[in-house]
């Protein structure tokens, strides 16, 4: 057999790799976290708190979110920044840079921002809210190429984004508990219907 009719052989042999988003999403390590709401920020400083060093980007739907939680991280003496549609492109540009170099450990963004921002070497993505397009939640893990693992903050409200990542996947995301965590009661003003204890989708 000549050695080049071996090397073809042997490729045939070698499981195909693909790397369309849904595999690259099935390959990448994923879990959720069931929260309430109003009790997403504290649940959100025991989780970084075995990331401290490492290079972590929290996606968050709002500017104003992004920047109350870059307030509290930095209050906590975390190094987190926000980055969103606020701050001037050489702003921007200069956070992914210190990001990237590892003099920033935590940029807190948009989805649309995300995209912009050119970071290297993201270790953890936690989406503190889920993208109401799934294909966002994709991008997301994509970011990451496959070097590191993907947490998201799931409230009541959003259990209808969940049941269409997980559908669109077809795979349920592993649940996970955070030890130290203590739920606060729902405020009172509150009208919306408690779903944290809905049962998973069952969809063939």
């Amino acid at each position: 057999m000549s050695e080049q009719t071996y090397t073809a052989q042997e490729n045939t042999d070698k499981e195909t790799i693909y790397h369309d988003q849904r595999s690259v999403a099935l390959r990448t390590s994923q879990s959720i976290y069931f929260v309430q709401e109003h009790d997403k920020a504290s649940m959100l400083e025991l989780l970084l708190n075995n990331y401290k060093k490492m290079q972590v980007v929290i996606v968050v739907k709002s500017k104003k979110k992004a920047d109350a939680l870059s307030v509290l991280l930095n209050s906590k003496k975390f190094n987190a920044r926000a980055v969103h549609g606020n701050h001037r492109q050489e702003q921007q540009q200069e956070a992914a840079k210190k990001f990237n170099d590892g003099t920033l450990n935590i940029v807190i963004t948009t989805d649309m921002i995300l995209k912009t921002l050119n970071l290297e070497n993201i270790k953890l993505v936690l989406s503190f809210n889920l993208p109401d397009v799934t294909q966002e939640y994709y991008n997301r893990l994509a970011f990451m190429k496959e070097l590191g693992v993907s947490m998201a903050l799931v409230s009541p409200e959003d259990g209808y984004l969940l049941d269409e990542i997980e559908y669109n996947m077809k795979k349920e995301i592993e649940e996970k508990t955070v030890e130290g965590f203590v739920a606060t009661a729902t405020p009172t003003h509150s009208t919306k219907k408690d779903r944290s204890k809905k049962p998973r989708h069952s969809r063939n």
